[in-house]
């Protein structure tokens, strides 16, 4: 029995391509994936390689196909761009192994997406906690994807926006830029990488209140940053960190206040209780405050 070995072959150059992935394309004895991929890889190929590629939206014809081969005892890539996990095969394959009860071992190779390529053309957007949401809904619902946006903006999550328009699709990013404005200032940064990493390649930055989604395609990643980001010498940063003031060194702010709020805590009790119902006192009363502290002394019957 063969195997399958799912990669991602990076976002489109073959500086981005990780040396597992190379070594795994050089070691095929077949290569599937869609064929505009293939120009990235084919000096890699080894002589004699079975190149299969398809059209777009053929990823079942391909998943389908790289089994049959696999099952016939060889060793086969699938290739995806960016990181194959990623709005990628790696679902599919393995999801296509479970309904066929396949004997064929599956290995996943990862690979720089898209949008961490985008993020380091831009400076240091991704600092922060951050989310990606796709703007297609080919396979998700609309609705749904409108609830990510609005979650992802209310939770000041920097947010890379992956499939922003298509031939037919183009109101759903104005649509993304009018939830983002309702809850964040029209000063936040935003980033945009056209192509990355190959030639045709185009990094502009701007902010939410002038980003004009006409100039977008299909091929652009998108960063919207949080409510710390910002611009400096064209380039958009957004700090590890929500303290932006000056501190000592070794200062921990956020850390500080928990443990002088803790010591508070410590001396408003009563009785000195065992550390275990001590621990979460403490954090019900520093979360939630003295009405959930009376609420959990009354269900432990400690008070």
């Amino acid at each position: 029995m063969g195997k399958i070995i799912v990669a991602g072959i990076g976002p489109g150059s073959k500086e981005d391509i990780t040396p597992a992935v190379l070594d795994a394309v050089r070691e095929a004895d077949a290569i599937v994936g869609y064929k505009y991929y293939f120009q990235f890889i084919e000096p890699f190929v080894k002589e004699g390689c079975l190149c299969i590629d398809t059209g777009m939206k053929k990823e079942r014809e391909r998943a389908e196909q790289a089994f049959e081969l696999a099952e016939q005892g060889k060793t086969v890539v699938v290739i995806s761009s960016g990181d194959a996990g990623l709005y990628g095969m790696v679902p599919l394959i393995f999801e296509m192994a479970q309904d066929r009860s396949s004997n064929v071992h599956v290995e996943s190779l990862p690979g720089i997406s898209a949008f961490q390529k985008a993020a380091s053309l831009l400076g240091a957007p991704i600092g922060h906690d951050t989310c990606i949401i796709s703007l297609s809904d080919l396979m998700t619902p609309w609705d749904i994807i409108e609830r990510r946006i609005r979650a992802a903006a209310m939770g000041d999550f920097v947010t890379a926006i992956y499939n922003p328009k298509s031939h037919g699709r183009y109101w759903q990013l104005y649509r993304l830029q009018e939830l983002f404005l309702m809850v964040r200032a029209a000063d936040t940064p935003v980033g945009y990488v056209r192509q990355a990493g190959r030639s045709e390649q185009e990094v502009k930055v701007t902010t939410l209140g002038a980003f004009n989604p006409e100039d977008v395609d299909m091929f652009t990643v998108i960063l919207i940053g949080n409510s710390q980001s910002y611009l400096a010498d064209d380039k958009m940063i957004t700090p590890r960190g929500y303290y932006r003031e000056q501190v000592d060194e070794g200062d921990k702010i956020g850390q500080n206040i928990m443990i002088e709020s803790f010591r508070t805590i410590s001396g408003e009790l009563k009785k000195d209780y065992p550390i275990d119902h001590k621990w979460a006192l403490y954090h019900c009363r520093f979360r939630y405050g003295e009405y959930s502290l009376y609420g959990y002394r009354c269900c432990r019957g400690i008070i």
